[in-house]
């Protein structure tokens, strides 16, 4: 048997080999290919997304960084890793494929190998890939079109010749990587020529880091400008929206001075529940940046936080009154005195129906994430707090006003969203004219026993029509007779119109409040969603009348631009503030006992000390307490009294009851903010530790972070550097 095998071994040996059939070498070749298409047509090809978002990072890290500093400093890769990855992350999602499906993108598939006429051509199943821009020996091609075009001829048609097939085969360039179509380009980051493209392709070797290489050449050949753009910076505007900076307006108050009891005995103030000043404070420090000082109204941070005031049992009569008085803890000879108002709060069936318009800014200026787009989506918050039968219109203004969305009613959401979704911002701001239709429009829909309101959100910026502030403000007067009330939501920085925001909101019988953030859209427009929109008292004002036997002299703490004469207390014509449903008031007044060693001011040589003194039964008292208000659909005053009296001091700031002392810390950091005239040697690690001991329960974390903010205005610059 092996001899039988050696000798045919030999025999084969001798005979020449048998030369392949071309055309069954192609047929094989294209029925494979074909069997191929069909089974593999649905998978997913290329590099998975996880492997290209670490590959881009990598390459991005080493080219900004350094693969050296990186070693040495694991911190610092560390850190820049959370900006790079989410630079990767939205890279490589263009080029992300989920079964056949590639998004922006279409990735062109292998050139298929040349084929002959089979039954099966093609066409459809596999495109011809990109020709590379230049030869192998590196000289550029003449016609890359003309070229792509053949290519794509002779892989989807039957007709050419195996010769013809052959021949260009051997004439075209290697196959190049993959070139993909360029996504557009993302924020910061400069448009590309046309007809550029992104090489995704990620080099398994350092001979095949070309495309790689050359990008991290450009970038570190960049301009300066060009590296700052490249990586995105929150405090940097996206391209193509509008940012002004330092033109914000805030009223130029006087802080309220100290008064002798002997000259001035009565202090009369109108009631503010606005919370504007604390959220623009907020945003300002979360900016890295101290507020200006006019934009700091200290009662609207003290009365920012909910408290808890006991409140009263009946609507008839809404308010609740308590006075405590304590050491000051910023000047051992004088003392605080407390007073907390609770506002009856409304049961769900007590809420009366409700006439919503919404009145929104879509000028050019309102073209910014923090403006516009978080406007929308607080409309969308407050349509979730309404009830079914409640109704909504939206009225927008740009270089003119028109109705967006006729009154409907909130359980038709789909129609109030969908008019949502299509506001854009453009133009110049015709706020005047949006204002008249919105009222006009809330009049037209009125409800005679329910809440009858204009919400408008704003930036203040209003510059075609009337524009002038007494003009709005006459205007906004003369609406308010007709039931309906005007409430005020800020939005913005850089351009912000606080002083024109709140003479419209104190004159159209309504609040203001100011929109940073989408939690705090929640907080204003859900979680007291009852205090935006339900009012238990109109024309609420404070009076306090205080005794010269036991009180020398006295300081109102903030409500600058809510101080009224003293005949406006009883005058039902004067105009003063709103509180809603479940508000919470808070004043505090910085006395000096009689006796004090250090008053402020000096006694008058010419003069009585005791002017208008009382007797008996008063001596002990340290002033007396009166609040007048309206109802919300009655036009005349009532009247509730309180005695203040003078045996019930709180021996320390530390046996105060929580709400006072966390009051008292909120009015410390305003002063310090607005200069610290009053407060002397008192600083930003006192207001902490105050803060801290009474911090409470904090259900919703607001005075946690109200600490936070006060070690944030430790170190925080006086202006915003200039941004180019």
């Amino acid at each position: 048997m092996t001899e039988d095998i050696n000798k045919l071994k030999a025999r084969l040996k001798s005979e020449p080999p048998i030369a392949p059939r071309r055309t069954a070498k192609k047929q094989a070749i294209a029925q494979a290919m074909v069997a191929f298409d069909q089974k593999n047509s649905q998978a997913v090809q290329g590099t998975d997304f996880g492997a290209r978002l670490i590959n881009t990072a990598t390459a991005v890290y080493e080219t900004l960084i350094g693969r050296r500093p990186m070693r040495l400093n694991p911190a610092l890769a560390g850190g820049a890793s959370l900006s790079v990855l989410l630079v990767a992350a939205l890279s490589a999602t263009y080029i992300h494929t989920s079964g056949t499906k590639f998004g922006p993108l279409t990735e062109p598939a292998p050139t298929p190998a040349p084929v002959p006429n089979v039954q099966k051509p093609f066409a459809g199943k596999r495109q011809p890939q990109d020709l590379a821009a230049t030869k192998q020996d590196g000289t550029a091609l003449p016609d890359k079109k003309r070229e792509s075009d053949a290519l794509s001829n002779i892989g989807n048609s039957t007709s050419h010749s195996v010769a013809e097939r052959e021949s260009f085969e051997k004439s075209a360039p290697a196959p190049a990587a993959p070139v993909l179509a360029a996504p557009p380009p993302m924020a910061g980051m400069p448009s590309q020529a046309p007809g550029a493209s992104h090489r995704f392709a990620q080099p398994t070797s350092p001979a095949r880091r070309g495309g790689i290489g050359r990008a991290q050449k450009r970038i570190a050949a960049a301009p300066q400008e060009f590296k700052d753009r490249a990586m995105p910076r929150p405090d940097r505007p996206t391209p193509g929206t509008y940012e002004e900076q330092g033109r914000d307006k805030f009223e130029n108050a006087t802080p309220n001075p100290i008064k002798r009891v002997s000259e001035s005995p009565v202090s009369t103030f109108s009631v503010d529940v606005d919370t504007a000043s604390y959220s623009f404070v907020r945003s300002s420090l979360n900016n890295n940046v101290l507020p200006p000082k006019d934009a700091v109204r200290i009662e609207e941070l003290i009365n920012y936080f909910p408290y808890d005031y006991k409140k009263p049992a009946d609507a008839s009569v809404p308010f609740s009154a308590a006075v405590s008085v304590f050491p000051s803890p910023w000047n051992a000879d004088r003392k605080l005195m407390h007073i907390g108002i609770a506002g009856y709060d409304l049961k769900r069936e007590e809420k009366p129906a409700s006439n919503l318009v919404f009145l929104l800014d879509t000028s050019g200026s309102m073209n910014a994430q923090n403006k516009l787009p978080l406007v929308i989506n607080s409309m969308k918050l407050l349509l979730e707090t309404l009830r079914p039968d409640d109704t909504v219109a939206i009225v927008t203004y740009a270089g003119n006003a028109g109705t967006v969305l006729e009154p409907t009613q909130a359980k038709d959401k789909a129609k109030i969203l969908t008019a949502l979704g299509k506001l854009r911002s453009r133009g110049s701001t015709a706020g005047a004219e949006g204002i008249r239709q919105a009222y006009d429009l809330a009049k037209a829909n009125l409800k005679k026993n329910g809440v009858n309101r204009v919400i408008l959100a704003t930036d203040g910026d209003f510059n075609v029509g009337i524009t002038n502030r007494e003009e709005l403000k006459s205007y906004i007067e003369r609406q308010r007779k007709s039931g309906v009330f005007l409430s005020i939501l800020g939005f913005g920085r850089g351009n912000y119109n606080d002083a024109l925001m709140q003479t419209l909101a104190q004159n159209g019988n309504g609040t203001a409040a100011y929109i940073d953030t989408l939690n705090e859209a929640r907080k204003v427009l859900v979680e007291e969603a009852s205090s935006t929109l339900f009012p238990i008292a109109k024309d609420v004002k404070i009076q306090v009348e205080f005794n010269p036997m036991k009180v020398a002299e006295y300081r109102l703490i903030g409500y600058e631009t809510r101080m009224l004469k003293r005949e406006d207390f009883n005058n039902d014509k004067i105009d003063a503030g709103e509180v809603g449903a479940g508000h919470r008031v808070t004043a505090i007044y910085e006395i000096t006992p009689v006796g004090s060693k250090s008053p402020a001011v000096d006694m008058l040589r010419y003069g009585t000390s005791t002017r208008g003194t009382s007797a008996g039964k008063t001596s002990d008292e340290y002033g007396f307490l009166k609040i007048r208000y309206k109802l919300p659909n009655e036009q005349k005053s009532e009247l509730i009294t309180l005695p203040i009296p003078s045996g019930t001091d709180y021996a320390s700031v530390n046996a105060t009851p929580n709400e006072a002392r966390f009051a008292t810390a909120v009015a410390a950091f305003g002063q310090i903010l607005k200069g610290g005239r009053h407060t002397g040697s008192y600083s930003y690690d006192d207001v902490i530790r105050l803060a801290q001991s009474a911090k409470g329960m904090d259900e919703f974390g607001y005075r946690a972070e109200f600490i936070n903010l006060v070690r944030l205005a430790k170190s925080a610059p006086a202006m915003d550097p200039l941004r180019r």
